[in-house]
């Protein structure tokens, strides 16, 4: 289901430290790159999708989205890929998702959109159960100022920049298990092993 004037990115701008130092976006799940399953998915939801990526750009271009590095140095965390794709989205709203999430819902845009529009709030961000998932949000391309002012001032925690703004929880205790991040080889080999949970 897609939603119009919203732009996608991809976050694979990580140093994949909890994954030995491997890029997590490339590594394979189910004989593909992790990234292609999230593009695959969220890439019909939205009108524009972008790779927000710090490294092996190249390959990351090869997936046929735009890359697009930080503009904050020394590999600032979610917020600096938030900022790099607000820098260059065409349309007014900017939805994230990380590359070591596969398992996105069809729906994850047009019920975050709506929760947006109904709330008036700044930005909406997915929680399961009692636990807010802050790199899976939308928000207006207007809080860029806000946002760079915030990374200009040495602020790296999502959740403590959400404090400064008007933020609608969006619940999906429905699909709670789709939010499911891939953080370590671990992870990455118990999911390939699962045939439940492979996309």
């Amino acid at each position: 289901m897609r939603v119009d004037g919203i732009t996608g990115v991809v976050l694979a701008g990580g140093l994949g430290r909890r994954m030995g130092g491997l890029d997590k976006g490339l590594q394979e799940l189910g004989g593909r790159p992790m990234i292609t399953w999230v593009i695959e998915r969220l890439g019909p939801q939205v009108d524009e999708l972008l790779i927000n990526a710090n490294q092996n750009g190249e390959r990351y271009s090869a997936f046929g989205h735009r890359v697009v590095p930080d503009q904050v140095a020394d590999f600032a965390g979610p917020l600096a890929g938030l900022h790099a794709a607000m820098s260059v989205a065409r349309h007014p709203l900017v939805v994230t998702a990380p590359c070591d999430s596969p398992f996105l819902p069809a729906d994850l845009v047009a019920r975050l959109q709506q929760a947006l529009t109904a709330s008036g709030a700044s930005l909406a961000v997915i929680r399961t159960g009692a636990q807010p998932q802050p790199v899976f949000s939308l928000c207006r391309r207007e809080l860029l100022p806000s946002l760079g002012d915030y990374l200009g001032k040495g602020g790296r925690k999502v959740a403590r920049w959400h404090d400064t703004l008007t933020v609608v929880e969006v619940a999906f205790d429905d699909q709670a298990a789709a939010f499911e991040n891939i953080n370590t080889c671990a992870d990455l080999q118990r999911l390939a092993t699962d045939p439940v949970r492979t996309p």
